[in-house]
This record gives C-alpha cells, sequence and structure tokens, in this order.
C-alpha cells in the first residue's frame, strides 16, 4: 500500500470564510485512493458551514466529492475520508478543493503530490 501525507500552504489567496484544506494524506490499496481531509472553518451551524470538499485534476476535472451533511461547530479542525477514488496512473499531483453553503467552491486549493 502507498501512502503519502503532506502539508502545504494554500495555492491561492483566501476569502472570506472559505474552509482552510490539511493536512491531506492518501493512499492506495487495489487501483483506487482513500483520501483523508481535514478542514478548518468558521463554522456558525445550519445558516454557514463548510458542506463539502472534492478531489479534482490540475485541469478541474472532478475525481470525487465528499459531501458533508452538518455543520462541525464544535469540532474544529476536523478529517473525513473519501474511498474509492480512480486517479489516471500517470498523474503526478490532485488538487483538493473545499466548499461552504453559503460560499460554494472556494478558489484556493491543496495541491497534494503523488507516489
Amino acid at each position: 500500500m502507498k501512502r503519502i501525507i503532506a502539508l502545504a500552504l494554500l495555492a491561492s489567496p483566501a476569502i472570506a470564510d472559505a474552509p482552510d484544506i490539511g493536512p491531506v494524506e492518501a493512499s492506495l490499496a487495489d487501483g483506487s485512493w482513500t483520501f483523508d481531509v481535514t478542514l478548518t472553518h468558521p463554522d456558525t451551524g445550519e445558516e454557514h458551514y463548510a458542506d463539502a470538499w472534492r478531489v479534482e485534476t490540475p485541469d478541474g476535472e472532478v475525481l470525487g466529492t465528499r459531501e458533508l451533511l452538518h455543520p462541525h461547530v464544535n469540532e474544529q479542525p476536523f478529517t473525513r475520508s473519501l474511498s474509492g477514488v480512480a486517479i489516471p496512473e500517470d498523474m503526478t499531483e490532485v488538487v483538493i478543493r473545499a466548499s461552504c453553503n453559503v460560499d460554494g467552491w472556494a478558489d484556493e486549493t491543496f495541491i497534494l503530490p503523488l507516489p
């Protein structure tokens, strides 16, 4: 099993209340990837919370999405997993992008190099 763990700075400037991403762990087993993504967001309740993150190619193709169905007001930062993500063998990195239910998909991303 291949496993990588990455800590990185955001690739773009932050916008107000966008979820912060990191650390991110990724592991490959039996041909598919599992991602463990940690988010930090100033959740205030159902009216404003981090509601998803996704794995993208560098060109923006969505490879997998992890929906978050409730706020994590008292659990910051928090980590959630997504399994069964198919990534082309020749891909050297993926992009993690997060969303909140007020601002939508953030411009800033987390670039995760793959072995």
